[in-house]
């Protein structure tokens, strides 16, 4: 009886495995997309035009969290975005990457214009007071919060980068130091399905 008992759950197990089966993803980042839907934000930009992501439909977006005085993750993944951009070429010119200030109270306006442009002349970077900023890290689930150091305060964030596809939809989540090359081929894949 038990023999037979467990050759019927075999049986079935063997039977619930022969669904369809859930093809690879094209993508190397995570896809994202049923958690973010409708995922939106209202801030200012670095030339002080109110931004959100209606504003970009037409390209992807690249959406990075971080603060100036990052000592580490902010300033390598604006540099891999930079290094992207130039892999892209000419379809550069229909990616958008916006850089979100999780620390505005130091991050002003004038200091973004500087700072993000430095990385890629198209770069923007984008804030908000300290109640907009909260809102936008909670709709994309990014953490953030002060750390006192002896000198004044860093910012622990989540890392990572949002892909953003032409239609304003977060498909995608990029882990801190992704491969250049495998950013660079999903946002060319992004941009195919953008023109399909």
């Amino acid at each position: 009886m038990l023999l037979r008992n467990g050759f019927v759950f075999l049986l079935m197990l063997f039977i619930a495995g022969c669904g369809e089966p859930k093809l690879p993803s094209p993508f190397h980042a995570a896809e994202v997309g049923a958690k973010y839907a409708g995922a939106d934000f209202k801030l200012t930009d670095h030339t002080g035009k109110l931004r959100t992501l209606h504003d970009f439909r037409g390209k992807v977006v690249v959406l990075f969290f971080g603060y100036m005085h990052c000592p580490d993750v902010c300033p390598t993944t604006m540099a891999d975005l930079s290094q992207v951009m130039t892999r892209l070429g000419k379809d550069a010119d229909r990616v958008q990457v916006l850089f979100v200030t999780v620390d505005p109270e130091r991050d002003t306006q004038a200091l973004l214009a500087q700072y993000v442009p430095a990385f890629h002349p198209s770069f923007l970077g984008l804030f908000g007071d300290a109640g907009s900023t909260a809102q936008v890290a909670k709709v994309f689930d990014v953490m953030y919060q002060k750390q006192a150091t002896a000198t004044g305060y860093n910012v622990d964030h989540s890392a990572g980068s949002f892909l953003i596809d032409t239609d304003g939809r977060v498909r995608l989540l990029s882990p801190f130091a992704q491969r250049t090359d495998w950013l660079e081929q999903d946002i060319r894949l992004l941009l195919a399905l953008g023109k399909s």
